[in-house]
C-alpha cells in the first residue's frame, strides 16, 4: 500500500468538475464543519421538492436515534421522477435496459412516471397504503426499480431483497418485515441459465402468514405456478389502471426501506433508512463524487438487491436527472468483454464498480478490453471494499488510458451514501486511499479507549457528529441498533472498520476490524499483505485470515488464486509468495500457509467472505449466517483442501 504515487487531477477535468481544485473542497468541507445544520439545510432548501417546509434541521436530543428536517413532508418518487416532468429532462433518458438475452429498452423520465404511477396504482389496488411493508425480490430489470419507486410514491415501505437469495434467506427477511406482499418475477437470466424466482418465493411464503399478495412479472415466459387466491401477474394487474397517482406528502422521516445486512449470528439486521435525509445526501454524493453532469452516460455494475443499488442506481442519479445503464446478467456472459462492450455501445461516462469484479476481469487478460472503444469513460469509481493499488493501476491504465480519475468510495450499507471517496477535479489520487471524507463526516482513527492515534498507525473508524442518511435504527430491534454501532464508544458511531490516517490527512480503509492480525506484536491487516500478494505477476486474487498459533499469537493464511496460463507447481510458488511478502512488509508477516484455490468464498455482491475462511482455519467448520454465500460448495473444497506447504 506504498503511499508514493499521487495522481493529480488533469487541468482539463478541473476546469469542468463541480468542485475545482483543492480549494472548492476545503471550502465545501468547512462550511459543514463550522455549522453542519446550516449546510444541510441549505442544501435540503436547493436541492429537494418540499410539500410542505421543514422546521428544524436536526433533533439529536434522543440520540442516537436521529431526526433530520423535523416537520417537512416531501416524497422520494416526486423528487426522482415528477419534477423533473416540467424541465429538458422529460425526454432524457432515465434508464437505458439490456437484459442479457440482448434484449434492450429505454425509458425516459416521463414514461417512468407513467410506469411508476401505474404500479403505485396497482399497489393501492391491492390495500396497500403508507406504512404497509413490502418485498421486491426481482432480477435486475427496471421493473425491480419501478416497483421501488412507485412503493416511494404512496409510502409503503420496502425491502429488496436480492434475487440471488434462497428461499430460507427471503423467507426470514419476510418474517422478520412482516410484508403484506411479495413482488416478484417468473425468473431472470444469469450466465445464460433462468434463475427461477417465483419457485423460491412459493417455497418462502408457505411460512408468512402475513403475505396476502404475490405480484409476478413475466420476464422468462415460464410457466410457474400460480395460487388463485395469492398470486397475480403483474401485466394483468396493470390493464386498464390509472395513470393519475399523485405522490403522497410524507414525513421527513417516513421510513422509506429496510436493507437486510448479513451478521455473525443467524440473524440478518435490518438497516432501517427514512425519507428526506437519505435521499438529500445520496443526491449530493451523485454531484461531488461522481462530477455527475447532464450529458453524461451513467453505469453502476451493482445489483438493486444491495445499498449500492439503492444509492447509486434508483434514488441519487434519478434524484439529479441522470441517465443510467441497466444490465440484468454477468459480466462474463456470453465472453468476458461484456461490460467494455456495453461501454462501448452506449458511451458510457462515468463506470462504478467493485474491486472484486476489477480482480475477476484482470485475470481474464487485456485484450478483452483492449477489443473495444472506451473511449466515452470520463470517470471510474470503485466500491465495496478497499481496492489494491496492483488493482487500482490495472483499471486506471488499461480501462481509463490513464487519464480517467478514479473515485475509490468508502460507505457502508449503515451509513447510505459515501462517506470517503475524492472528489475528482479537487483531490489528488492515491492508488488504494479513499483519500478524504465527504463535506458534513467527520472520521477519527482511535484505539479502543477512543484515544485519537498518531497518522501512520493502525486503528478504529469511528464517526463523530450525525449525518443525513445515517440509518435511523435496526428494524424492531433497536438496543440492537445502540449495542452494535454505539455502545463501543459512549455516543460515538463506531464503524467496524481498520483504517489508518497518513500525514496528509487521507484515510486508509484496511478492511473489517476483525480483519487485523497480531503476529509477534505487530497489527498486521489483512488488505496490507493482500496488497503485496497481488502484486506478484502470477497472483489474480488473494484473501489473508489469521489463525491461532502458539507462539506468535496469530499466524498468516492466505489463500490465492492464480492468473490463467501459470503452471508453476505449487510447492515452489506457495515458498516464492511467502518470500515475496516478506519482503514486501518484512520477515514477521511471511504467512504460515499459502492454500491454492480456484475460487473464493464470495457474497453475490462480490465480497470475499473472509469471516468462513477464518472459521475455516480455526475449527474447519462454518458457522453463522451464510445466506449471502454466492456458492456453498467453495466451502466444503476449501475445508477439504489440504495445504500447500
Amino acid at each position: 500500500m506504498s503511499q508514493e504515487a499521487i495522481y493529480l487531477p488533469s487541468p482539463e477535468f478541473v476546469s469542468q468538475a463541480n468542485v475545482k481544485g483543492m480549494e472548492g473542497y476545503r471550502a465545501l468541507y468547512q462550511q459543514a464543519l463550522d455549522d453542519p445544520e446550516k449546510f444541510w439545510g441549505n442544501l435540503a432548501e436547493t436541492e429537494l421538492h418540499w410539500f410542505q417546509k421543514f422546521d428544524k434541521v436536526l433533533d439529536w436530543s434522543e440520540a442516537p436515534f436521529a431526526k433530520w428536517f423535523v416537520g417537512g413532508k416531501t416524497n422520494v418518487c416526486y423528487n426522482c421522477v415528477d419534477r423533473h416532468l416540467n424541465t429538458d429532462r422529460k425526454n432524457k433518458a432515465a434508464i437505458i435496459f439490456e437484459g442479457e438475452p440482448g434484449d434492450q429498452r429505454v425509458i425516459t423520465y416521463q414514461e417512468l412516471h407513467r410506469l411508476v404511477s401505474r404500479f403505485a396504482n396497482v399497489l393501492k389496488g391491492r390495500g396497500l397504503q403508507a406504512g404497509d411493508r413490502s418485498i421486491i425480490y426481482m432480477p435486475m430489470i427496471p421493473e425491480a426499480a419501478i416497483a421501488m419507486l412507485a412503493c416511494a410514491r404512496i409510502g409503503v415501505i420496502h425491502s429488496v431483497v436480492f434475487g440471488g437469495f434462497s428461499a430460507e434467506a427471503l423467507k426470514t427477511r419476510i418474517q422478520d418485515l412482516n410484508a403484506q406482499v411479495v413482488i416478484t418475477a417468473d425468473g431472470g437470466w444469469r450466465r445464460a441459465k433462468e434463475v427461477r424466482l417465483k419457485d423460491a418465493v412459493d417455497e418462502a411464503v408457505k411460512d408468512c402468514p402475513s403475505v396476502a399478495n404475490v405480484i409476478v412479472y413475466k420476464r422468462t415466459g415460464s410457466a410457474v405456478p400460480m395460487d388463485p387466491h395469492r398470486d397475480h401477474w403483474w401485466h394483468d394487474l396493470d390493464e386498464g389502471v390509472s395513470e393519475d397517482c399523485p405522490a403522497v406528502p410524507l414525513d421527513s422521516e417516513h421510513p422509506l426501506y429496510v436493507l437486510y445486512t448479513s451478521g455473525t449470528t443467524g440473524k440478518p439486521k435490518g438497516i432501517l433508512h427514512t425519507t428526506a435525509g437519505y435521499l438529500l445526501q445520496a443526491a449530493m454524493t451523485v454531484k461531488w463524487v461522481f462530477d455527475m453532469k447532464e450529458q453524461d452516460t451513467y453505469w453502476c455494475s451493482a445489483d438493486i438487491g444491495w445499498v449500492t443499488g439503492h444509492s447509486y442506481i434508483v434514488y441519487g442519479p434519478l434524484a439529479v436527472g441522470a441517465t443510467n445503464i441497466m444490465y440484468e446478467g454477468a459480466p462474463d456472459t456470453p465472453a468476458f468483454d461484456r461490460w467494455w462492450r456495453i461501454i462501448d455501445k452506449y458511451k458510457v461516462s462515468i463506470f462504478y464498480t467493485s474491486p472484486t469484479a476489477i480482480r475477476a476481469l484482470i485475470r481474464q487478460g487485456d485484450h478483452w478490453p483492449k477489443a473495444h472503444n472506451l473511449a466515452s469513460l470520463r470517470l471510474l469509481g470503485s466500491v465495496g471494499e478497499p481496492i489494491n493499488p496492483a488493482a487500482w493501476e490495472w483499471y486506471h491504465s488499461v480501462i481509463g488510458k490513464n487519464r480517467c480519475p478514479i473515485v475509490d468510495t468508502w460507505w457502508q450499507t449503515e451509513t447510505g451514501a459515501i462517506m470517503i471517496a475524492p472528489m475528482p477535479g479537487a483531490v489528488p489520487l492515491k492508488p488504494g486511499s479513499g483519500t478524504l471524507p465527504m463535506p458534513g463526516v467527520v472520521p477519527e482513527i482511535v484505539d479502543l479507549k477512543g484515544n485519537p492515534v498518531p497518522d501512520g498507525n493502525e486503528g478504529y473508524m469511528i464517526l463523530h457528529k450525525p449525518w443525513p442518511s445515517m440509518l435511523r435504527t435496526l428494524w424492531g430491534d433497536p438496543d440492537r441498533y445502540k449495542e452494535a454501532y454505539w455502545s463501543k464508544l459512549e455516543g460515538i458511531y463506531f464503524t467496524g472498520d481498520a483504517a489508518r490516517r497518513d500525514k496528509d490527512g487521507y484515510y486508509w480503509i484496511l478492511g473489517r476490524v476483525d480483519d487485523v492480525m497480531n503476529v509477534s506484536g505487530h497489527r498486521l491487516s489483512t488488505m496490507e499483505v493482500e496488497s503485496a500478494l497481488v502484486r506478484h505477476p502470477h497472483v489474480a486474487e488473494a484473501a489473508v485470515v489469521g489463525k491461532p498459533h502458539e507462539i506468535t499469537g496469530q499466524a498468516v493464511c492466505c489463500f490465492v488464486t492464480l492468473k490463467k496460463g501459470v503452471d508453476q507447481k505449487h510447492d515452489e510458488l506457495g515458498k516464492e509468495l511467502r518470500q515475496w511478502v516478506a519482503h514486501e512488509i518484512g520477515a514477521f508477516a511471511r504467512p504460515e500457509e499459502i492454500r491454492f484455490t480456484d475460487v473464493l468464498p464470495k457474497t453475490r455482491s462480490g465480497k470475499i467472505m473472509r469471516r468462513l475462511l477464518r472459521e475455516i482455519v480455526t475449527s474447519n467448520t462454518v458457522g453463522g449466517d451464510v445466506t449471502t454465500l454466492e456458492d456453498m460448495s467453495v466451502l466444503t473444497r476449501l475445508a477439504s483442501q489440504n495445504d500447500e506447504d
